[in-house]
């Protein structure tokens, strides 16, 4: 039901977005990735539930292949992120970059950029002059847009008596030193505080880590038990069909 709920929102989301901006960015777009977790999950519950009310070996198999494949994928995931530590690093950068050039082409990837700029009080990838990797902040002179060397409203310092939103307080910061602009916006890179993040919640983040793992463990093994207590009944019924005529039967 829950993977059904997903999937129902994501279609939802897509179909509220206009045909440009729905293929202009969908590597990162936040309704196409709640579509394919939600089919995955599907498929993969509906194997695991039908096979075991039907007793059906070979859906049973495949549930337990799905869950395993994922687990080792996310335990080579993480081995992986954290022994190639400056890769990971600079994939996050990468897909962080794309977001901003991308930012005002998805309602979705607005919300979820400023929500995490607000989140982590940071401002851009490395810094808040990647903003002008966006064709509306960019700085160029030949530059029409009103936001020209601007930045986005959640990048500014936020007020706790302001009733009202300024979305033009990053008018014009790019122009700025960063001494100048800490004055008014946040001058450090999200990428940086995400891996400060990260580094100060390991013991959290292993936490979530193990209680994703011990569920896929969990269901690995009961969907093994389950198939090896079909298999012997099966071994149990074609033994007494074929000694039904013996004379101790």
């Amino acid at each position: 039901m829950i993977s059904m709920v997903m999937v129902a929102v994501g279609v939802y989301a897509r179909l509220l977005k206009h045909a440009e901006a729905a293929m202009a960015c969908l590597a990162v777009d936040p309704a196409i990735l709640l579509i394919v977790v939600g089919i995955l999950t599907f498929l993969i519950t509906f194997c695991g539930c039908v096979g075991s009310l039907r007793e059906n070996i070979c859906l049973l198999q495949a549930f337990s292949i799905c869950l395993t494949v994922i687990f080792l994928l996310q335990l080579a995931a993480g081995v992986l992120g954290f022994v190639f530590s400056d890769k990971a690093r600079g994939k996050v950068s990468e897909i962080i970059n794309g977001a901003i050039v991308h930012y005002r082409d998805d309602l979705d990837l607005q919300n979820l950029i400023d929500f995490g700029q607000k989140e982590f009080s940071c401002c851009g990838g490395v810094s808040y002059k990647d903003w002008s990797q966006n064709m509306y902040f960019n700085c160029t002179v030949t530059n029409p847009s009103r936001e020209r060397c601007s930045v986005p409203f959640s990048c500014c310092l936020q007020d706790t008596n302001e009733v009202v939103i300024n979305t033009m307080c990053g008018q014009g910061m790019q122009t700025m030193s960063y001494l100048e602009a800490s004055a008014f916006i946040y001058t450090n890179g999200c990428i940086d505080k995400l891996v400060n993040w990260i580094h100060s919640n390991l013991f959290l983040l292993g936490g979530i880590a193990l209680g994703l793992a011990v569920p896929q463990l969990v269901g690995i093994l009961l969907a093994q038990i389950l198939i090896n207590q079909i298999r012997d009944q099966i071994k149990l019924q074609l033994y007494n069909q074929q000694h039904r005529a013996d004379p101790w039967y």
